[in-house]
């Protein structure tokens, strides 16, 4: 018996529309009685059962493994704002991998590795997490904020302070000039 057991490749009947340099880091099935897939994991994103495209690790807000079920919280963009996005959480989805191999594993290392800066801020009326992002394929950081719910998005103060603290978040992050 090897002391490491090789996964065998991903079956190509299961294998997502992956752009033409994507590749794929791990791969596992997902048994969740609904129609069951794969979860593909790759350097660009996370591919999920019954979508036709990948989300980025950019646009996951939360993953959690729990030993037998993947939770996948992924984000959407509600606003786009001089220099950030404001995003706002979707409905989790969870996956029962009862073979996961490296799949949580990469997927943790990968969403984990987008942040580049997060930070909560207390804000008029509410709160917020000012993040910066990096996006596969993108120079720099992209910025987003997600608003805690009970939060007025939309009234001038808040948006006026959000503004500032991403600024500030930007300058903090800014490379140094030599």
């Amino acid at each position: 018996m090897g002391l490491f057991r090789r996964r065998p490749k991903l079956p190509p009947a299961d294998r997502p529309p992956l752009e033409r340099d994507e590749r794929v880091l791990a791969w596992a099935a997902a048994g969740n009685g609904e129609g069951d897939g794969v979860v593909v994991a790759t350097h660009l994103g996370l591919w999920l059962p019954g979508r036709g495209h990948r989300i980025g690790w950019h646009d996951i807000v939360k993953a959690v493994w729990s030993g037998r079920e993947l939770t996948v919280t992924p984000g959407e963009r509600v606003a786009e704002r001089d220099g950030y996005l404001v995003v706002a959480d979707r409905p989790a989805e969870r996956y029962l991998l009862l073979d996961p191999g490296e799949l949580p594993h990469q997927v943790r290392t990968r969403v984990t590795r987008s942040v580049a800066y997060t930070q909560e801020h207390a804000l008029p009326g509410g709160s917020g997490r000012i993040v910066g992002r990096r996006v596969a394929g993108v120079d720099g950081l992209t910025w987003m904020v997600r608003y805690d719910p009970g939060t007025a998005t939309d009234d001038a103060a808040v948006v006026a302070e959000t503004d500032r603290l991403v600024a500030a978040a930007r300058a903090a992050m800014a490379p140094a000039d030599v």
